[in-house]
């Protein structure tokens, strides 16, 4: 089996990396820029180039089986700062990319979705996949969107595909110095002493777990090479902001600084995502406590914690 992983480089490619390196496959990335935590693993080829680079795109994808598209430009708030970059750099580039998967004949295509913009503002908490599709910001419409090319290239041309509609994984080789991923960054600056905004009361919901976790559903998907569909995936455990600075403050012994500011017109109060497809369709589930996951991340920053220029 080859495998390619678009944005293997990335927090959650390299977790997905850890994954395949164990499978006896041939593992090529394609990224923008190399790994920020580490060296290049041994035995996996790593191509470097822009994602509307086509012609490069269609070169690196002869022989390959399973495509990971895990490449993304933006962040729910910048892709509002510009729409029309969000959709030139993700989805003409993702058509693009669809239409030379077909020509190399993959077996299968998976998609790292959003689960929380792509829904918009819940009718119903947890959130099933059958739950309507309103996003609120161009990040989660341009996600969506590229949801139903895939499905189209599925009717017209026969893709195999899988779409991951994934929460908010946090842990290791995430960038604390990111606007996204509010677990790390709070771990981050907690370290530091240095204060943490949030936007609003503090009481939006959210759907936290482990990053190894969404990396186990993701190489489940390929080995068992799961039916055309989509997964939500999560904890299906809803905790507000407050809480998790509660939670932070008994694992690290240090109460986080925050600063609450006014909230933002394109935060959704409350996100939990419904599972329950994964584990019956794919036997996947959070292995994780949302406590270890927490305590790795934590051991992980304190030990970058002498060299901040590394996180840049």
């Amino acid at each position: 089996m080859r495998v390619l992983v678009l944005g293997g480089n990335g927090f959650i490619g390299s977790h997905l990396l850890d994954k395949l390196i164990n499978l006896d496959w041939e593992i090529v990335v394609y990224d923008r820029v190399k790994e920020g935590y580490r060296r290049e693993l041994k035995g996996v080829r790593y191509v470097y180039g822009e994602f509307d680079d086509r012609r490069k795109i269609a070169k690196v994808l002869k022989g390959i089986d399973v495509v990971f598209h895990l490449i993304w430009t933006t962040i729910p708030k910048t892709s509002n700062d510009n729409p029309i970059f969000d959709v030139q750099s993700n989805v003409l580039s993702t058509i693009a990319l669809l239409e030379e998967c077909i020509k190399a004949n993959i077996k299968k295509f998976i998609f790292m979705s959003s689960g929380g913009t792509v829904y918009g503002i819940p009718q119903t908490n947890p959130i099933k996949e059958t739950h309507p599709t309103n996003p609120i910001c161009s990040y989660g419409i341009t996600k969506l969107c590229i949801e139903k090319y895939i499905m189209l290239f599925q009717r017209m041309q026969g893709l195999n595909y899988s779409i991951i509609r994934a929460s908010n994984p946090f842990g290791e080789r995430q960038n604390p110095l990111n606007a996204q991923g509010f677990v790390t960054v709070l771990l981050y600056k907690t370290v530091l002493g240095q204060p943490v905004t949030i936007w609003g009361d503090g009481n939006v919901v959210r759907d936290f777990f482990y990053v190894g976790d969404l990396a186990k559903a993701l190489s489940t998907i390929a080995i068992n090479n799961a039916p055309s569909g989509i997964y939500n995936i999560g904890s299906s455990k809803g905790i507000s902001l407050n809480r998790m600075i509660e939670i932070i403050k008994e694992t690290t012994g240090i109460a986080p600084m925050i600063i609450y500011k006014k909230p933002r017109n394109f935060d959704i109060p409350k996100v939990i995502l419904d599972i329950s497809k994964a584990k019956i369709k794919l036997g996947w589930f959070p292995e994780t406590s949302l406590e270890a996951g927490i305590e790795k991340t934590y051991n992980w920053l304190q030990q970058l914690s002498k060299n901040i220029k590394k996180w840049k």
